[in-house]
């Protein structure tokens, strides 16, 4: 009988142990309240559909280049003779995302960005992938993330502008300025990032872009967007790979993908 009590007693301060433990781990995500959804309220106006100034992003590769190492000057160089040849580089071809920072780089597509309480999500069309969480309740970054393609990204509100702080993204995500000309980041990427609105209509993004193996310093460049409340603006899903197949419906009558006969160069072949 004693020894069976020993025994309980240690399970039980097994159970009140691990209890005690759960108490002091914070819970990273929590329940909103009522007063977290009302100090939303205080936040600027986000809502709406962003759509990339375009004519921007050209002008900001002139007036502020990259400051790419000579080895990747040279890499970059060839690649812009490539593009303007009509032979671009392949970078975004396989339907992998484009991660970050090259999202925000040269991105042609709409955003849009949700303002919840503890986080700001970012979403885009074009390739399927594209999903950004920025996580605004105080937690940091964790101490031995999974790198991805966007990266682990934490933020503050500065009165109206949002600094988010970007780590842990994958080395061969690109860093790209043109959709045919960029390289591999090579790791160690830091992306610091302040989003404010530069108008009633105008969101700025103010990239620093800290990338040791490619870049001599860190580079700062601004991406602009404009806003659209116009239905016709609303973001769609999109699947980079749609386009290679056909819908059919097969001999049991159902509705199925089949893919388009291509040639070894990737080109539709003509109906025979």
């Amino acid at each position: 009988m004693r020894c069976r009590l020993r025994a309980m007693s240690f399970v039980l301060v097994g159970l009140l142990s691990s209890a005690a433990l759960a108490a002091e781990k914070p819970d990273l995500n929590p329940p909103p309240t009522a007063a977290d959804w009302a100090a939303l309220a205080k936040l600027p106006d986000w809502s709406g559909i962003w759509v990339p100034n375009i004519n921007a992003q050209h002008r900001q590769l002139t007036a502020n280049p990259t400051p790419w190492n000579p080895k990747v000057a040279g890499e970059i160089d060839h690649m812009w003779s490539e593009l303007k040849a009509g032979r671009p580089a392949p970078l975004f071809v396989n339907c992998l995302p484009e991660g970050m920072p090259s999202w925000m780089l040269i991105t042609h597509n709409a955003i849009e960005l949700l303002v919840t309480p503890g986080r700001v999500t970012v979403l885009g069309e074009s390739d399927g992938n594209r999903l950004r969480r920025i996580y605004t309740d105080g937690r940091p970054h964790p101490e031995d993330p999974d790198p991805t393609f966007h990266g682990h990204s934490i933020g503050h509100w500065e009165g109206d502008t949002l600094v988010v702080d970007t780590v842990a993204i994958l080395p061969e995500v690109f860093i790209a300025v043109a959709e045919g000309v960029g390289v591999p980041n090579n790791g160690d990427m830091h992306i610091t990032e302040r989003i404010h609105l530069a108008g009633p209509n105008t969101l700025n993004d103010d990239l620093e872009i800290t990338a040791p193996h490619v870049l001599t310093r860190p580079w700062k460049t601004t991406r602009v967007f404009t806003r659209k409340r116009e239905r016709d603006f609303d973001i769609v899903e999109g699947v980079c790979i749609q386009g290679n197949y056909s819908e059919r419906v097969d001999e049991a009558g159902d509705s199925v993908f089949v893919p388009i006969a291509r040639n070894p160069r990737g080109n539709i072949k003509a109906p025979e």
